[in-house]
């Protein structure tokens, strides 16, 4: 049985109508794979939002009550995502970190994945269902809600691909892969089409920004490979990011 990870950015979800053509995209995918995982981030540009509405509240938000707030954010998501894909006929069932099994260290703001007990996700996809994931997010092993910080959701994707055996993860981002300099900023920059794992990782440290490194650094230390595609042109295969 192959497996598929699936990860949409905030960029690909900015309007409502974006939902229904991320579901016909999943769709595609279940022609080829018989399980199929999504992870999600939040709406455009809502955890953003949602920190500058704690800041409203309190110049110096308490960690663990701004993590209970910008889950929030995620937890939209997956939601839309699924009411989408039941537009379609399609069975989904929605899961919150927690409820993935992403257990993390006890710190708020910046937690890092300690291990992935999938159990819940794998009966769910065995049962046939696409499975829909809040990305950025976990629990700790103190049953504290947790994000992980910057590049959270990419690394949720790969986490989870590593749990379940996934072939891939794939990446919709709003730029069309990685490139020499950052695509958000420089226009028209070189994009690779092809880079080993300590190639993205070197790339990113100088700036590139298209994957965090905590994300790769997994991904090579298990081998999963990654795509990058734009979600503007899902089919377009930007870069690849595997042992070369």
């Amino acid at each position: 049985m192959s497996t598929l990870v699936m990860k949409f950015g905030g960029a690909s979800m900015v309007k409502p109508e974006q939902f229904s053509i991320i579901a016909s995209l999943i769709e595609k995918r279940l022609e080829a794979f018989s399980h199929v995982l999504v992870v999600v981030s939040a709406m455009g540009k809502m955890t953003d939002e949602l920190v500058k509405l704690a800041h409203l509240v309190h110049p110096n938000p308490p960690k663990r009550e701004q993590d209970m707030l910008i889950t929030v954010g995620e937890r939209v998501s997956i939601a839309l995502l699924s009411m989408a894909l039941d537009l379609k006929r399609i069975e989904a069932i929605s899961f919150t970190g927690s409820q993935s099994g992403i257990i993390t260290t006890e710190q708020h703001a910046n937690a890092e994945i300690l291990e992935v007990r999938p159990g819940r996700i794998q009966e769910a996809l065995d049962r046939g269902q696409v499975v829909i994931v809040a990305g950025f997010q976990g629990v700790s092993r103190g049953k504290e809600i947790t994000t992980l910080g910057r590049g959270g959701s990419d690394t949720s994707a790969v986490a989870l691909a590593v749990a379940l055996g996934a072939e891939k993860v794939e990446f919709y981002k709003d730029v069309p892969g990685i490139g020499k300099k950052n695509p958000k900023i420089e226009v028209g920059a070189q994009i690779f089409s092809e880079l080993s794992y300590d190639q993205a990782l070197a790339i990113v440290g100088e700036g590139a920004e298209v994957l965090h490194s905590r994300c790769l650094e997994l991904a090579k230390e298990h081998g999963m490979p990654l795509e990058i595609r734009p979600y503007y042109d899902p089919e377009r295969l930007g870069t690849e990011v595997a042992h070369v």
